[in-house]
């Protein structure tokens, strides 16, 4: 018989049998049919036995696959997540009631008001020097800083260490930070509940480190640090006051080392700004 020829099976069984292939049943549980539309005959009754102290591991039956496991945990009640405003005001309790950067970093590490924590491998929080005069924040971690628990350690943050380089600052004089610790699943965009839950955590940490001069890198950070709703590239290279409580310091929005790295036609703007922070910071002595 051809594989194109298809035997001449009644009608009612031909669509069983199509039915099963597509599904994608491949093959026979048992060496005979079974006709599920007559009672099976009674079984013997057997006599009771003398039950044995079972383990609990055993009396929870065969272990299951993984996939299977993975099924009956979706299945399982979830805990109710927060609503984005308690989220933010856990988050405010949290960061207010720390002193120090090392107890911000141990309320964040410990803060489970974002979601994305349950999808991250590590929280991103800062490297440099906490006691610098610049003080950068980006957006979010992405792949590498999440593998490494650091931020900017990826291609786009060697860009930037190169642009630091190039106007004589390095992790001792820098502070670099993110909107965001936790990476959001695939490198997408943050949602605004994401970036409520965070920014107290992110103004707390500017507030503790008080930079004289602190840079936004990207449009999200820009946006939330600075409050503007113009895009990125329309505000970038222009001189901001960032305010929040006791803290008032200029603020350059900048494009992300990521969109240069996409972008490359750009980096000629990217390097006015950098030359514009220099004597920034020139002219403040830091």
């Amino acid at each position: 018989m051809n594989a194109t020829e298809i035997p001449d099976f009644p009608p009612s069984l031909l669509d069983v049998a199509l039915f099963y292939a597509e599904a994608g049943v491949d093959e026979a549980i048992g060496e005979q049919p079974v006709d599920r539309t007559v009672a099976p005959p009674p079984r013997p009754q057997a006599k009771p036995q003398p039950t044995a102290a079972v383990p609990p591991a055993a009396a929870a039956g065969p272990a299951l696959g993984s996939g299977v496991q993975a099924a009956l945990a979706a299945r399982a009640p979830q805990p109710v997540s927060l609503t984005a405003q308690a989220a933010e005001s856990a988050a405010t309790s949290a960061a207010r009631a720390c002193n120090t950067i090392a107890e911000l970093e141990a309320a964040i590490r410990a803060f489970d008001g974002c979601g994305l924590k349950a999808t991250a491998t590590n929280t991103v929080i800062a490297r440099g020097n906490p006691q610098a005069p610049l003080m950068i924040v980006g957006e979010a971690p992405g792949r590498d800083e999440d593998a490494q628990g650091l931020p900017f350690v990826g291609e786009s943050g060697q860009l930037l260490d190169k642009m630091l380089k190039a106007i004589g600052r390095d992790e001792s004089n820098v502070y670099i930070s993110n909107m965001l610790f936790w990476r959001p699943p695939g490198n997408r965009d943050p949602s605004t509940e994401e970036i409520v839950a965070c920014r107290p955590f992110i103004e707390r940490l500017i507030e503790l480190v008080q930079p004289k001069v602190l840079v936004c890198t990207g449009k999200f950070s820009t946006a939330t640090l600075l409050g503007t709703t113009q895009g990125i590239t329309r505000v970038r290279g222009r001189w901001h006051e960032y305010a929040k409580g006791d803290v008032k310091v200029p603020a350059m929005p900048m494009l992300h080392p990521a969109y240069l790295l996409r972008q490359p036609g750009v980096k000629r703007e990217a390097w006015r700004d950098m030359l514009e922070l220099a004597a920034k910071l020139d002219e403040l002595g830091a």
